[in-house]
C-alpha cells in the first residue's frame, strides 16, 4: 500500500509490523512458560525461547535509546549511531588501530574547528572554511587507508548469517541477526566487542551519507516532507515531533565527540534487551552471555522523556504544494500503548482499516471509487501518547475534500452504529491468523519480545492483547470513537498542487 513511505519515514532500515497484529503464534500458556528471562549484575535483560525445528538462532539486541530520548543539540544522533555502529571496533574494521587512531583524533579536531567557523554564518571566514575543507578532506584519506570495509558483515556472512541488519525509530535502536546455533558465540564476541569497543571512524563520511539520504528521502520527496510536517506540527512541546533522521540543519552540526558521548551514556547493558530465539541450551545461552557481556559497566539511564504535549484545543491543517499526487493524511492524539484505551483503537484500526473486508477498502475504493487505497496506522511511537493516523490517495477526479469527508462520515458512523458482534469475531480470527503469519520464525519472535519488552515495559503483553481485545464491546468502541475522533483532537494534512481547485 502508498502507506509505506509513511512508515519508512518513521525509522530506518526495517519496517515493523503495527502492534495491533503482533502478537506470538505460541499458545499463549504455553509462551509464557517457555520464555526464559535472566537479568545480568549490570542490568542486561535477556530473553530466550527454545526451539528445536532448525539448527538456528536469531540475536536481537534492543536499545531502550531512540530519537525521542534526544536533546535539542543531539537531534538525529541515534539514527547517525545506527549507521556508525557498523564501522567496527578497536580490533574489527582495521588494519592497525594504534596507528590510525591518532589521525581519527586530528580529524575530530579539524572538524570542530570547521563547524565553529561555519556557525559564524555571514562573518565566516570563507577562506578558512575552504582550508579546513581541505585539510579535513585529506586527513580522511589518509585514515581510510586503515579501514577493513563491512568486517562485520563479512565474518557473519562467512560463518552463516543472515538478515544482519538494524533500525532506529523514535522509541529504540536494534540490532539483530540469525545464524547457525553453533555460531552464537561469534554472536556474543562481536557484540560485546561493539558495545564496549566501537570505534566510530569515517564519522565524517557516513554523515555526508545521512544527509544525502536526507536530501533525496526527505526534502526532495513530497509526500516524505508532508508526513515530517504533520507529525512535527502534532507535537509541540513532545520529542516525538521531531524526525528521527533529524533535520538537516541537526545532522549538519553533530560531531563524532558528540556521538560518542551518547553512545557511551546510552548503548549499555542497563539500557539494552537481548532475545535469543531458536535452537539453544538456555543454561549454556546464559553463561555464554555471561561470560561476555557481564563486564561491562552499565551507562547512564534512560530516564523517561518529562515533555507532556499539551491538550490540542482546535483542528490543524497543513497543505503542502507540490508537483505530486494528492495525498490526504488525517490523525488524532491517542494514549500510549497498555492504556486501556489504546486496545480499543486498536480494534477501530482494524475494523476501518485491516484488509479488503475492512469499511474504507470497501466504501472508499469499491463501492465510492473515492481512493485508490486507504490505511490506517499508529505513529510515530508507542512509549508516548502517538497518533491515530489515517492515510488515503484520492482516485482521479474525486479531490481531497471529497475522500476527507468520507473518511470523517465513517468515523461518525462508528460514534453512532454499534460495530455487530460478528465483526468483532472476524477481527479475533485476524489476530489469530496474524499469529500463525508473522510469529512462525525465530526472528519475529525475537522481535516481539524485544519490543514489547521495551515499549510496553513488559514481554507478556502480547500474551495478554488477544485476552484484553476478546472483552471490548461495541460499547467501547463508540464510547472512544466519541471521545478521541473530535475536531479539537485532529490533525489534518494535504498535498495540493500549485493551482489546483480543492472545492
Amino acid at each position: 500500500m502508498k502507506i509505506v513511505w509513511l512508515i519508512a519515514a518513521m525509522m530506518c532500515l526495517f519496517t515493523l509490523p503495527l502492534h495491533a497484529a503482533s502478537v506470538s503464534t505460541e499458545p499463549r500458556a504455553g509462551l509464557e512458560e517457555k520464555v526464559i528471562e535472566h537479568t545480568l549484575k549490570n542490568g542486561m535483560k535477556l530473553l530466550m525461547v527454545e526451539r528445536h525445528t532448525s539448527p538456528t538462532v536469531s540475536a536481537w539486541i534492543r536499545f531502550r535509546v531512540g530519537s525521542v530520548d534526544e536533546r535539542s543539540d543531539e537531534r538525529g544522533i541515534a539514527h547517525l549511531l545506527e549507521h556508525m555502529l557498523f564501522k567496527g571496533t578497536t580490533t574489527l574494521g582495521t588494519k592497525d588501530y594504534a596507528a590510525e587512531k591518532p589521525i581519527l583524533d586530528r580529524i575530530e579536531q579539524t572538524a570542530q574547528l570547521l563547524m565553529a567557523e561555519k556557525a559564524k554564518r555571514d562573518s565566516a571566514d570563507k577562506t578558512k572554511i575552504t582550508g579546513l575543507e581541505k585539510q579535513l578532506a585529506g586527513l580522511e584519506a589518509d585514515a581510510s587507508k586503515y579501514v577493513i570495509k563491512d568486517e562485520f558483515f563479512e565474518l557473519y556472512s562467512k560463518n552463516g548469517g543472515v538478515g544482519y541488519n538494524a533500525f532506529t525509530s523514535r522509541d529504540g535502536t536494534t540490532y539483530l541477526i540469525s545464524l547457525p546455533s553453533n555460531k552464537l558465540e561469534l554472536w556474543a564476541a562481536i557484540e560485546s566487542d561493539r558495545m564496549q569497543n566501537a570505534v566510530l571512524r569515517e564519522f565524517y563520511t557516513e554523515r555526508a551519507v545521512v544527509m544525502e539520504e536526507r536530501r533525496r528521502s526527505y526534502d526532495a520527496d513530497p509526500e516524505s516532507k508532508l508526513w515530517e510536517t504533520f507529525v512535527a506540527s502534532a507535537y509541540l512541546a513532545h520529542p516525538y515531533g521531531q524526525p528521527t533522521i533529524g533535520w538537516m540543519a541537526d545532522i549538519e552540526n553533530l560531531s563524532r565527540t558528540k556521538a560518542e558521548q551518547f553512545f557511551r551514556s546510552y548503548y549499555a547493558p542497563n539500557n539494552s534487551i537481548v532475545a535469543v530465539v531458536g535452537d539453544i541450551n538456555p543454561a549454556a545461552t546464559i553463561a555464554l552471555v555471561e561470560r561476555y557481556f557481564a563486564s561491562i559497566p552499565p551507562g547512564r539511564q534512560v530516564t523517561p522523556v518529562p515533555a507532556e504535549e499539551p491538550k490540542q484545543g482546535g483542528e490543524r491543517r497543513i497543505e503542502l504544494v507540490a508537483e505530486a499526487e494528492p495525498t490526504l493524511i488525517i490523525g488524532f492524539h491517542k494514549p500510549a500503548i497498555n492504556a486501556p484505551d489504546d486496545y480499543v483503537l486498536d480494534v477501530i484500526n482494524m475494523i476501518l482499516g485491516n484488509g479488503r473486508t475492512s469499511r474504507f477498502h470497501k466504501g472508499l475504493v469499491i463501492e465510492k471509487q473515492l481512493a485508490t487505497e486507504v490505511g490506517v496506522f499508529d505513529a510515530p511511537g508507542s512509549r508516548y501518547p502517538a497518533l491515530f493516523v489515517i492515510n488515503a490517495n484520492p482516485r482521479a477526479p474525486h479531490t481531497v475534500k471529497e475522500v476527507e469527508a468520507a473518511v470523517l462520515a465513517e468515523l461518525e458512523r462508528l460514534k453512532s452504529e454499534p460495530v455487530a458482534e460478528r465483526d468483532l469475531q472476524r477481527i479475533l480470527n485476524k489476530i489469530e491468523y496474524e499469529e500463525s503469519r508473522r510469529m512462525g520464525t525465530n526472528g519475529g519472535l525475537a522481535r516481539n519480545l524485544t519490543e514489547y519488552e521495551a515499549t510496553a515495559g513488559n514481554w507478556r503483553y502480547m500474551i495478554d492483547y488477544r485476552r484484553k481485545v476478546a472483552s471490548i464491546t461495541p460499547a467501547d468502541i463508540q464510547r472512544v470513537a466519541r471521545q478521541y475522533f473530535t475536531r479539537e483532537n485532529r490533525m489534518v494534512g494535504f498535498i495540493s498542487k500549485k493551482g489546483a481547485d480543492l472545492k
